[in-house]
């Protein structure tokens, strides 16, 4: 997975194979049920991390790190964030 979008698309895919509401998720994870609807539908431009490990954790799942090859610098990735460098 690679982005936010692709992180809400399994999220919402696990919830449903666990039988979950949008709702049960949301609060145990602590954040509204609007904010998770948003979330899995790739709608939130950020999502933060606490909140992402909280949903995470509600619905079983956990973050993988992976390398994978050579990535750009910092420097490149706040060009194309829009930032300064």
């Amino acid at each position: 997975m690679q982005t936010v979008l692709e992180l809400g698309i399994a999220v919402a895919q696990r919830r449903r194979e666990l039988g979950l509401k949008q709702g049960d998720v949301a609060a145990h994870a602590g954040i509204s049920q609007a904010a998770l609807s948003r979330f899995e539908r790739g709608k939130l431009a950020e999502f933060g991390s606490r909140k992402l490990l909280a949903v995470l954790a509600a619905v079983g799942m956990e973050l993988q790190f992976t390398e994978i090859g050579a990535a750009g610098s910092l420097d490149a990735l706040r060009r194309e964030r829009g930032g300064d460098a």
